[in-house]
């Protein structure tokens, strides 16, 4: 029975695809630093901080890959590597971003996604590289918004992406940590549809049958509201700057999602479906 090792695997894609992988009949290792995780029964909890490798005493071995997002690790991605191979991994699948290979934004974020691919690839793992588009839930953040207002209120509403469902996401995951046949590659992940913000916001509101509304706003007002709410300055520096791009160009709609998983990617509307509830007082 293979093994593999999550780094990341209480975040967005990486707790679904554990389940996948659990579903799947494999044995998961997870990563955290929190001794009161939630994790399935069937998953072994490695405990430890990612960023300081040192700490994973539990790391097992013959783990066969990894799954890695590159904000559980930090600036320690050699480090951390370095562990797995030692305990016997041979593949690594890393959660990149899309700006590596579509730039928007600020260079630094970018700098950031490339400095870990490059650490990967001088790891001598075999490698694969989901450089997402952003992901449907991170419209979440409109939830409180949406649930008191009726009306989103945001920068850049023309900003148009392809956003992709992190289910979509975590079976790519685990069918490259379990498949032949994905070494070497780096994939560009979308959905299947681009949506300016104001696209995103009616499909909500179709999905959870209520009048909504995007009032745009300037961009220093939302970055200094998000300062306000204790958000680090990265934060809308990330935000704010992808979307003043996007707005000039739209972000990558790719068929990768439908290609791997040989079956079209699920859309943003089926996402606010699946969701609506957040979005409900």
């Amino acid at each position: 029975m293979s093994m593999f090792v999550l780094v990341g695997a209480t975040g967005t894609i990486g707790r679904q695809a554990m389940d996948l992988l659990l579903q799947s009949g494999a044995e998961v290792a997870a990563v955290t630093r929190d001794r009161l995780a939630r994790l399935p029964d069937a998953a072994r909890p490695v405990l430890g901080d990612p960023s300081r490798p040192g700490t994973l005493a539990g790391w097992p071995q013959q783990a066969e890959g990894i799954l890695l997002s590159p904000r559980a690790v930090g600036s320690a991605t050699d480090e951390l590597l370095a562990l797995g191979a030692a305990r016997g991994a041979r593949r690594v699948v890393v959660l990149s971003s899309a700006t590596v290979e579509h730039p928007a934004g600020h260079e630094r974020f970018r700098a950031e996604f490339r400095a870990v691919e490059d650490a990967v690839r001088r790891s001598g793992l075999e490698w694969t590289f989901l450089r997402c588009a952003d992901f449907a839930a991170n419209t979440l953040a409109w939830a409180p918004q949406i649930r008191t207002t009726g009306v989103v209120r945001g920068a850049h509403p023309r900003a148009a992406t392809s956003p992709v469902h992190e289910r979509d996401v975590a079976e790519t995951a685990a069918r490259a940590l379990t498949e032949g046949g994905h070494s070497g590659r780096a994939y560009v992940l979308t959905g299947p549809d681009s949506l300016d913000q104001q696209d995103k916001v009616r499909l909500i509101a179709e999905a959870v049958g209520r009048k909504l509304e995007f009032e745009e706003v300037a961009p220093e007002r939302v970055r200094h509201a998000m300062l306000a709410q204790g958000l680090p300055e990265d934060v809308p520096d990330r935000l704010l700057g992808s979307l003043a791009d996007y707005a000039v160009q739209a972000g990558p709609t790719t068929d990768t999602v439908a290609r791997i998983l040989e079956r079209p990617a699920r859309s943003f509307a089926a996402w606010a479906s699946e969701n609506a509830s957040a979005f409900t007082a």
